[in-house]
């Protein structure tokens, strides 16, 4: 059922902006034809709502922009034009709502090759409440991560989540919550569906950017604000040992922030002091957004 502007029920699990309209529920959007079904033409980025707030709202939209030009898709809009829909989305839940807002474009037609001029916007908004960092297990995976030759690692694209999906099934088969996963070279990428943090001797590393994993917008926000705060963080090649010798390990993402590692294998940790300062310093940082700003803040007082 489409929802007019008009319309002020905000009850409401899931919601998609399809061309033009307001829709609920899970509604069909591909045929067998359309290229990204078979072609997985596809790539989508994902943001938060919670509190009224929705930090670096701009900085996914214009992920998403560049995600899909990476592809060869041409977006029909711009994300400015996100940004405005996702707040129009926010309004229509109820205050407060914790939600997932996630833009993707798609390819309708093509062979093989997606045609550009056909790319399609999808803007979902579903409730998903923000996990409690309670701390999370994880192994180191068998799984690698492709490099930027083999695979379209400069987009968020759909194609590349098969491999994370394979580091996590084997996690979970193992007892595991979550996999360390390494690049082509035998270093340490990132986590199976977040970016990685370790702190050792009152400092903070993290792999440095290589093009074989995402360089998080939550990673980089996180690693201004402990730099900011006088807290040194280095941008580095790091081993599966070094984690292992670690004094506290976190990850971020835009799913749950910034959460705490408390096993590595057979290594039991505690959340650290410097895992306790980025979150402190991110929450605190994203209470401080204004929507005014630049499209990362708080939502309007009116509703449509």
């Amino acid at each position: 059922m489409a929802i007019t502007s008009g319309e002020t029920g905000r009850e409401r699990k899931a919601l998609h902006y399809i061309e033009g309209d307001w829709v609920e529920g899970n509604p069909p959007i591909m045929g067998p034809l359309t290229n990204a079904v078979w072609m997985s033409s596809v790539v989508f980025d994902g943001a938060r709502a919670f509190a009224g707030l929705a930090p670096d709202l701009e900085r996914h939209a214009a992920r998403c922009i560049a995600s899909a030009r990476v592809l060869g898709l041409e977006p029909p809009v711009g994300a400015r034009d996100i940004v405005a829909l996702a707040w129009d989305g926010i309004a229509r839940f109820a205050d407060g709502a914790e939600l997932y807002i996630r833009p993707m474009f798609y390819a309708e037609d093509g062979f093989v090759t997606p045609e550009g001029e056909s790319t399609r916007f999808v803007l979902t908004l579903f409730e998903s409440p923000m996990p409690e960092p309670k701390g999370f297990t994880a192994h180191l995976s068998a799984i690698r991560r492709p490099t930027p030759e083999s695979a379209p690692t400069a987009a968020k694209a759909s194609c590349l989540y098969p491999q994370s999906a394979r580091a996590l099934r084997e996690a979970r088969g193992l007892g595991f919550d979550n996999a360390v996963v390494l690049d082509a070279n035998g270093n340490v990428a990132e986590f199976a569906t977040a970016n990685i943090f370790i702190a050792r001797d009152g400092t903070v590393a993290t792999p440095v950017p290589n093009g074989t994993f995402l360089n998080g917008i939550t990673r980089q926000r996180v690693i201004g604000l402990l730099t900011g705060a006088g807290i040194e963080v280095a941008e580095t090649t790091l081993s599966f040992a070094d984690v292992q010798a670690a004094d506290e390990v976190f990850s971020t993402g835009n799913y749950a922030k910034v959460t705490p590692l408390i096993g590595l294998e057979d290594r039991k940790f505690q959340p650290g002091p410097l895992y306790e300062k980025a979150r402190a310093l991110y929450f605190d940082w994203a209470k401080t957004q204004t929507r005014a700003g630049d499209g990362m803040g708080k939502a309007p007082m009116a509703r449509p």
